[in-house]
């Protein structure tokens, strides 16, 4: 009788623990990394390390945008989704999705650029034109030079006509005269001169620090396991670092650091952006 108690007793304890077992495996999303091959590839160094640092194992959940990303986690498919700071507004509003960790990028800036002779010397003098911007929805290549140009007066879509151009088809539409500036990043400036060495770029209006990448949680995480992420960045932060940035596609965190005291409210600033645009409930991704 002894035995089959203690059989008993043993099963039913095994059952209680099993949903804390399955919280030993951590499903993994990148927004901006498309299909699997390319999650292993560009994060597989970081899995690896993250692994070892942490006692949790990291399953792939690939993903085609942001898009699948939240209804992803809305299925619950996904545990954690390393995004962007617009990302991340929708992912909260939509889902309740929680700050876990930040992904910082050193000098993650927006700006707004003319042809170095252009007659364009400051904001106002955009008033009437046709401006183009990067992916829309993007935070350092939308939301981030609509703020620019609204701080300087000029109202959205009234003041100026936005379009948007892939950088390299602006480029040649700004050499052109079809349009007089382009919002962009720091990095994209970059590109384009490399890309169009006759052709210098002038910064009519250069923004602060945006807010970083997140790494953020369902709500259906439970806070231990969550805790144990945190944990491991804000102790693990240097050989993470080494991992995430041993892969070409991640030099943009090369010089960065992670921040494991992130807060929601470090996001209403991005929250902010979206007005500018006309957005107030931050429910639906731009362009979706």
């Amino acid at each position: 009788m002894n035995r089959f108690l203690a059989s008993g007793l043993l099963a039913a304890s095994l059952a209680v623990a099993a949903p804390v077992a399955a919280q030993d495996t951590i499903r993994f999303a990148v927004t901006d990394i498309d299909g699997l091959e390319a999650l292993q590839r560009e994060m597989g160094p970081f899995k690896e390390a993250f692994e070892a640092a942490s006692g949790l194992k990291v399953e792939f959940f690939p993903v085609s945008g942001r898009t699948v990303a939240v209804e992803a986690m809305a299925a619950d498919q996904v545990d954690f989704v390393l995004t962007g700071p617009a990302e991340y507004v929708v992912f909260n509003a939509r889902l309740d999705a929680q700050p876990v960790v930040t992904f910082s990028r050193p000098d993650y800036y927006s700006t707004v650029v003319v042809l170095d002779d252009s007659p364009v010397k400051a904001p106002a003098d955009l008033r009437g034109a046709k401006i183009s911007f990067g992916e829309i929805g993007s935070t350092s290549q939308h939301l981030g030079p609509v703020d620019l140009l609204a701080k300087a007066g000029l109202t959205y879509a009234v003041d100026y006509e936005p379009v948007f151009l892939k950088r390299n088809v602006a480029m040649e539409a700004l050499i052109s005269g079809e349009i007089a500036a382009i919002g962009l990043n720091r990095t994209h400036i970059e590109q384009l001169t490399e890309k169009f060495p006759d052709q210098k770029l002038r910064v009519v209006v250069k923004g602060e620090q945006l807010p970083d990448d997140i790494l953020l949680a369902s709500p259906k995480v439970s806070p231990e396991v969550i805790e144990t992420v945190r944990k491991t960045f804000a102790e693990q932060g240097e050989a993470l670092l080494a991992a995430v940035t041993s892969t070409e596609e991640n030099a943009k965190y090369i010089g960065g650091s992670f921040n494991a005291t992130v807060t929601d409210a470090d996001y209403d600033v991005v929250r902010k952006m979206y007005e500018n645009i006309g957005i107030k409930e931050f429910t639906e991704f731009v362009g979706q």
